[in-house]
């Protein structure tokens, strides 16, 4: 979860590590530091010297370094703490009791406490409360017997467990990067007189598109003109760089105050840009090539498991819906942190789809993994080309939209909905149980859903007044049923992530089970209440909601006169076939949240307490 950067050439190190650092700072922002060696081996101290830290975002850590800071090697880290407060202290990089072990981690060292009393117990001091320390402390013990660097990091890597994304300097050989990985993403990017080393490819793509990334229990040695990769044996590996196809471009913020916004700004283009090559627009039908390998297997499945965190859970959910309804299937969509952990049964014919932006997600990962092993066909969405889960998978649907660079997803779930639509109605027709007129439906509505979102994106001066109507409440009730259910819970997980407002998604059947106990005139209602089979029954729960004084912002298709008159306010959306609706339906929470988060002043790229890529549990 935190970010790492990390280079080796001629250039002077500090500015390109800490504009890396900038491009990760939505990994972790609790604090950050930097390390540059001397350029020969000098006293502990004059290193000690060489490493700078500073709480809280990056300016910060930039603002202390000055202007003789030189050197062509060093690594950088912007944290997400897990173990210890944030502070200068205990901000990365670490070093052992000497000075010569420098050290970036993300992941957590799950024996470090272990591990720590015995090395206080040989004499090693600790200054930080972080299980990264040990590390450190640990290649140092190593060294005491065994002189060769690589091999004391092996030692070392062997010894300790959890997870770790690492990158460490020797500061007698300050010409080499060591990097290690279990469980936190690493891609080293390749350069001409120059390597890169990072926990992202975002912040390598501005210096080359030239990537390799690691796989578990690998590591390598980066030097200015060339790379080594190892297993944890020591044998050598030899892998050729991938070339990332985004640009620079992609990740800035094109004019827009803040990432989220702009990805909200790109609905329609994120609708085009997922389906683009998978949707003939001549023949009205869904082409996925990335099934060709298991298509055979999915013509026999008899059920499917959906695992995924946070709003690809809920992006999970909506497939549910699509896959029952259409594609005449059983589904259970299950979160993917307890996934293992109840002894799930995957029964033989039973298709596991992992849905993941980041393809690093630790439960997703997990969920995999146990579902691999019980013998399961698994099919991911995932955005990062190269992940791990991608890489895991029998066969994985890229977004194609692009990097996500806002913490709270918006653009990445819009993308995870539509593939799992396409692949519903490609499955649907696998199995027999659809008509190619009624494929022809589908496939014609989603042609038409960019200039439908675009009608959205164009009222949001209007949605932005909405929203600083309600920017007073602390307490928000989401509602939907059927199709909008899953964004009811989506619309209140995005006021939560960036306005820190109380906000509660529910089924609005479950209304008089509870949730209605709470409402007053404080506690407005999101009802979610579009043209589809359930609307007269939202029409019920609007009613009893204003019986009880409580305030209702309705979502609604154009021209409904009936909910605009018994709702407070109304935000209309295009009328859309029932199956697309979350789609639809998603705009304007995603633009009300943004609006109220950034009424209240905060940042809504970096949310407290979040990162982008939960890669720890």
């Amino acid at each position: 979860m935190c970010g790492i950067f990390g280079y080796v050439g001629s250039k002077e190190a500090p500015k390109i590590l800490i504009e890396g650092l900038k491009a990760l700072e939505y990994r972790g922002y609790d604090s950050a530091g930097i390390y540059v060696p001397l350029n020969n081996q000098q006293q502990s101290t004059q290193q000690q010297n060489r490493c700078i830290k500073a709480v809280g975002q990056v300016k910060n850590l930039e603002a202390k370094i000055p202007a003789d800071f030189k050197g062509n090697i060093g690594l950088a880290h912007t944290r997400w703490a897990t173990h210890g407060v944030p502070s200068e202290v205990n901000s990365h990089p670490h070093s052992d009791c000497s000075g010569r072990v420098w050290l970036a981690h993300n992941g957590i060292v799950e024996n470090y406490s272990e591990l720590k009393q015995e090395l206080i117990a040989k004499g090693h001091t600790f200054k930080s409360a972080t299980d990264t320390e040990v590390v450190a402390h640990l290649i140092e013990e190593n060294l005491k017997t065994i002189a060769d660097f690589s091999s004391a990091l092996k030692a070392t890597l062997n010894t300790i467990t959890g997870t770790y994304g690492l990158v460490i300097i020797d500061a007698n050989d300050p010409t080499k990067l060591y990097i290690a990985r279990k469980g936190s993403p690493i891609v080293l990017g390749i350069g001409e007189g120059e390597n890169f080393v990072a926990s992202d490819p975002s912040a390598i793509v501005p210096h080359t598109k030239k990537v390799i990334y690691l796989n578990d229990g690998e590591w390598a040695i980066l030097q200015a003109g060339s790379y080594q990769l190892f297993d944890l044996a020591g044998g050598e590996l030899k892998r050729e760089p991938q070339i990332i196809e985004w640009s620079v471009e992609e990740t800035k913020k094109g004019g827009f105050d803040h990432f989220m916004l702009k990805e909200i700004m790109e609905g329609g283009k994120v609708i085009k840009n997922t389906l683009a090559g998978r949707l003939d627009e001549n023949t009205l039908s869904i082409k996925l090539p990335e099934l060709l390998g298991v298509e055979e297997k999915l013509k026999n499945i008899k059920r499917i498991i959906i695992t995924s965190c946070g709003t690809a859970l809920y992006a999970g959910w909506v497939g549910e819906y699509l896959l029952e309804e259409y594609a005449k299937i059983p589904v259970e969509c299950e979160y993917a942190s307890e996934f293992r952990y109840r002894s799930p049964i995957v029964e033989p014919g039973t298709l596991v789809m992992s849905i993941t932006q980041s393809g690093e997600t630790a439960d997703t990962l997990a969920a995999l993994r146990e579902a691999k092993r019980q013998g399961a066909v698994i099919v991911s969405i995932v955005n990062t080309v190269g992940s791990t889960i991608a890489r895991e998978s029998d066969a994985v649907i890229y977004n194609q939209i692009g990097p996500e660079i806002g913490v709270a997803s918006t653009k990445a779930f819009m993308s995870q909905v539509a593939l799992l639509t396409a692949f519903t109605v490609r499955l649907a027709e696998l199995r027999g149980v659809t008509t190619t007129e009624a494929d022809k439906k589908v496939v014609q509505e989603i042609l038409d859903l960019p200039a439908k979102i675009e009608s959205i994106l164009d009222s949001r001066e209007a949605i932005k007044d909405v929203a600083t109507k309600y920017a007073k409440y602390n307490d928000f009730l989401f509602m939907g049923r059927k199709y909008t259910f899953p964004i009811a819970f989506e619309g209140a997980l995005k006021l939560k992530e960036i306005s820190y407002v109380h906000a509660e998604g529910y089924g609005a059947g479950e209304m008089k089970h509870g949730p209605i106990a709470m409402i007053d005139e404080n506690f407005p209602t999101v009802a979610l209440c579009p043209a589809d089979s359930v609307y007269e029954k939202m029409i019920s729960n609007v009613q009893e909601i204003k019986a009880r004084s409580g305030r209702v912002l309705a979502i609604a298709t154009v021209g409904d006169q009936t909910v605009s008159k018994m709702a407070d306010e109304t935000i209309f959306v295009p009328e859309v076939m029932e199956m697309l609706l979350p789609i639809i339906c998603v705009v304007p929470l995603q633009l009300f949240a943004y609006y109220i988060g950034t009424g209240k002043g905060y940042d809504v790229d970096k949310p407290r307490n979040l990162a982008k890529s939960v890669t720890v549990e």
